[in-house]
């Protein structure tokens, strides 16, 4: 089968379409035909070198994908030939606290990705796929959509008028928008871009402020919620935002997923004590969030947000279009071109 591997570090020039032996299903194992495929900032990193860990290569990238089941092993009871799944970002945290998730078994890193023709997935690790989702669209959710769905929920246990700070208009905020607004919450978000505010109050955003025209957002947020703040926020900025976050912030919870304004940075302690915040890092979820996640999905019969989408083969395209594209939603590859 085919392949497309991470041979070196340093950058995205270094992936490479190559040939690899068709995989085989062990005990409790399956093989999916891959279909589609999506992108997320932490791959960016890993081909480019700069994620906070190094990995062995040669390494298959991508945690996240959708794809038919075409071979079963002994035993499996959870999946059959011809279902459509997604495979979950860490392999063995099926529910329960993050003490249950395993390092070394994150998909797209340390081991293998989907970035191929064919893939073996245990079947615990693994769910179906929204029967009302394309597969362009059932490939986005492992990471961005569980994210969102893991700290609006399954952490941040999410009331209908709470308010929910959602920061830009990447694939985890935009899940964030239309999870928050179909549970009844008010939702506000940022960007530097007034045609993207529009766009997300389309997806169910009230209020939209424009960071770049207002970069004093902080206050932005507490003139619209009566000084009160922010009960959820989503916060993938980093350095660049977390002070303002802070400020924005009503006594609940700061959900710290990205770093997209690097690694960098200071906080100032009385921030968090005068609003009393509780910040949490949210790595991804768990199985358990993401079952709950697609009953959601399949009921409010909401889709992902595709900004752009590319044959497999050009994968180097798509990752350097995440990189320097600034994407409203997610970015996918279409494994059946």
């Amino acid at each position: 089968m085919k392949a497309i591997e991470l041979q070196h570090p340093g950058g995205i020039d270094n992936l490479r379409l190559v040939e690899r032996l068709m995989p085989e299903p062990g005990r409790q194992e399956m093989i999916i035909k891959v279909k589609a495929t999506a992108l997320n900032y932490r791959d960016v990193e890993i081909a480019r070198g700069s994620y906070h860990t190094a990995f062995a290569l040669p390494l298959v990238p991508l945690s996240d994908g959708v794809g038919e089941v075409v071979a079963v092993g002994a035993e499996v009871t959870r999946f059959k030939v011809g279902d459509r799944v997604c495979a979950t970002f860490w392999q063995r945290w099926i529910g329960g606290s993050f003490a249950m998730a395993e390092p070394s078994y994150q998909r797209g890193g340390p081991i293998d990705g989907l970035l191929s023709e064919f893939a073996r997935l245990d079947e615990q690790a693994a769910v179906l796929a929204p029967e009302h989702l394309s597969d362009v669209e059932a490939a986005t959710l492992p990471c961005a959509a569980v994210t969102a769905w893991h700290a609006l929920f399954t952490e941040g246990r999410l009331k209908p008028g709470e308010t929910v700070l959602s920061l830009g208009t990447g694939g985890v905020s935009l899940f964030a928008v239309q999870f928050a607004a179909a549970a009844g919450a008010r939702v506000i978000v940022t960007s530097s871009s007034d045609d993207k505010l529009t766009r997300a109050k389309a997806l169910g955003a009230h209020d939209g402020i424009n960071y770049r025209s207002d970069p004093d957002w902080a206050s932005a947020v507490l003139a619209l919620t009566g000084g009160l703040g922010a009960d959820h926020i989503i916060e993938v900025g980093g350095p660049q935002s977390f002070a303002q976050s802070l400020r924005a912030s009503a006594r609940g919870a700061l959900n710290v997923i990205g770093y997209l304004g690097g690694s960098e940075g200071a906080v100032n302690p009385l921030d968090i004590f005068r609003r009393q915040v509780r910040a949490r890092g949210i790595p991804v979820g768990s199985r358990e969030s993401f079952e709950a996640m697609n009953r959601a999905l399949a009921v409010n019969r909401l889709t992902p947000v595709i900004d752009k989408v590319l044959p497999w083969r050009e994968a180097a395209s798509a990752f350097r279009h995440l990189e320097h594209g600034s994407p409203f939603g997610k970015v996918v590859l279409d494994h059946m071109q």
